[in-house]
């Protein structure tokens, strides 16, 4: 497939949507529109047999949802510094951003299971899926618009619950759950 012209048709700080002409292996002429975003992090943020989950409003889909803690930086932040140190950005950073600022928690580890496409039919963006480990509670820092999430702690047997019951379904944390239990499986036995 061959790129014939691309144009940007809108942007913000978060994202942006340009229109790409495509020649098809065919040579048929196509159009896609593509959502170019920042990669993102979500944290599985594990203890005492289960997990620390937040419940927000998601605006396209007016409803809430619980889901791990997870975002990006804006696009104008990707290389800039953070405000708390120097150092680039990095998705270990952010992971460890997200987690103090939506649940309050700050931990020990941050064990890097993978990368995930979030929608690879219409946009670049990742997903980096950590589990974090050792945890302490602090205050929560949320943005303005996570003013209203909730935050609760459920066991593994009560997540499997709401996957069940379909009250867990936010793809990106059910895709960070198949990492985890792939990493649980090949990895080795401890003492």
């Amino acid at each position: 497939m061959h790129t014939l012209r691309s144009r940007l048709v809108y942007s913000n700080a978060w994202m942006s949507v340009r229109e790409d002409d495509v020649e098809l292996p065919d040579g048929s002429v196509g159009l896609y529109g593509v959502v170019d975003k920042q990669d993102l992090a979500l944290v599985l943020p594990s203890e005492n047999g289960g997990f620390h989950l937040v419940e927000q409003f998601r605006y396209p889909v007016a409803d809430r949802f619980w889901e791990f803690p997870q975002g990006s930086w804006p696009a104008s932040a990707e290389v800039a510094p953070p405000a708390d140190g120097p150092g680039p950005r990095g998705p270990e950073r952010l992971a460890a951003t997200e987690l103090r600022e939506e649940t309050g928690l700050v931990a020990d580890s941050l064990t890097y299971l993978g990368r995930v496409h979030v929608a690879h039919g219409y946009s670049n963006q990742g997903c980096h899926v950590f589990l974090a480990e050792g945890l302490t509670q602090w205050q929560p820092e949320r943005e303005a618009t996570e003013a209203d999430m909730r935050q609760r702690w459920v066991s593994e047997d009560d997540l499997n619950l709401m996957i069940t019951e379909g009250r867990f379904v936010d793809g990106l944390s059910l895709a960070a759950l198949t990492l985890l239990d792939r990493t649980r499986r090949t990895r080795p036995p401890g003492p």
